[in-house]
């Protein structure tokens, strides 16, 4: 039987690439082919791996520029039976597709919100005129170029490859084109059905995990991160979501560096258990380069 990814759609999003990628490793592995199940939603395809409807799901969780990518985070939070397996590190570069003859008469730029965001400095300087619309992906954003010239999209090369619509502009996401100019790559986590609890293991990298706090009170945050500070566990990324439950109350997302005792972790993991209302360790694992 086949191996099923889902991932963000349709046709031509990152999330596809990183799927692509994904899927043609597990190809060197297995004999099975992998088919590729797009989704309108980062949260339906997180949803449909949780409900057992496919094998993985391949989601975007940071950009360089942009930073995190809350509809992950926040999904990911409510789902109990799923854990990451691998994070895969895509570069980005954005095309910018219309089929208006000048940027002048461009009156509407559609995209998905994290490329608009990482597209602010080209479309200030070149398309101040324009409004900006957030769309579900970067591929769903191509249905407005493909039947009104006076709309633009952006978008990956390849979707517009797909589309046969014309690139105006390209890499708008490195202006200005300069030695200075910011790299942009974004972080997916491939997750599976949970097997284990998460701890890490030898040769995994990065341990990914998010809790609550029992109370609202002095110093209950700086509690639960000196476990990790006394054991020399470094912290490769820390942010607060709202807990969405009241003003105020904050839920804790932390990447931590495994290193090469796993045993240090699991001794810090036991701790925060004891000092968090809620404890989910999303996974342990490895970062690849694709």
């Amino acid at each position: 039987m086949p191996i099923t990814l889902a991932h963000l759609g349709p046709a031509g999003t990152y999330a596809e690439m990183a799927a692509l990628a994904f899927g043609n490793t597990l190809s060197l592995k297995h004999p099975e082919t992998f088919d590729l199940h797009p989704y309108p939603s980062i949260a339906q395809s997180l949803q449909a791996l949780d409900r057992g409807e496919v094998n993985y799901a391949i989601v975007p969780v940071e950009n360089s520029l942009e930073g995190s990518v809350n509809m992950t985070l926040d999904t990911l939070w409510q789902l109990k039976h799923i854990q990451i397996t691998q994070a895969l590190v895509l570069p980005i570069s954005h095309a910018f597709v219309t089929q208006a003859s000048d940027l002048t008469k461009v009156q509407k730029v559609y995209s998905h919100p994290q490329a608009l965001g990482q597209c602010q400095p080209w479309l200030q300087e070149f398309l101040p005129q324009a409004s900006q619309i957030p769309t579900n992906s970067t591929s769903a954003a191509l249905a407005y170029p493909a039947t009104d010239p006076t709309t633009a999209a952006i978008t990956s090369m390849r979707a517009a490859q797909l589309h046969n619509l014309p690139i105006l502009a390209h890499d708008i996401q490195a202006y200005p084109h300069t030695g200075d100019a910011p790299i942009n790559c974004t972080r997916f986590w491939v997750m599976k059905p949970r097997e284990s609890d998460g701890w890490p293991q030898a040769g995994d990298s990065h341990t990914s995990l998010a809790f609550s706090l029992p109370k609202n009170r002095p110093g209950a945050l700086v509690q639960a991160l000196l476990i990790f500070a006394e054991r020399n566990i470094n912290l490769s990324r820390i942010e607060s979501r709202p807990s969405k439950r009241s003003l105020g109350d904050y839920l804790f997302f932390l990447d931590l560096e495994v290193g090469e005792n796993v045993e240090i972790i699991h001794t810090a993991l036991e701790e925060l258990q004891t000092r968090t209302e809620v404890l989910h360790v999303w996974g342990s694992y490895s970062l690849a380069m694709v």
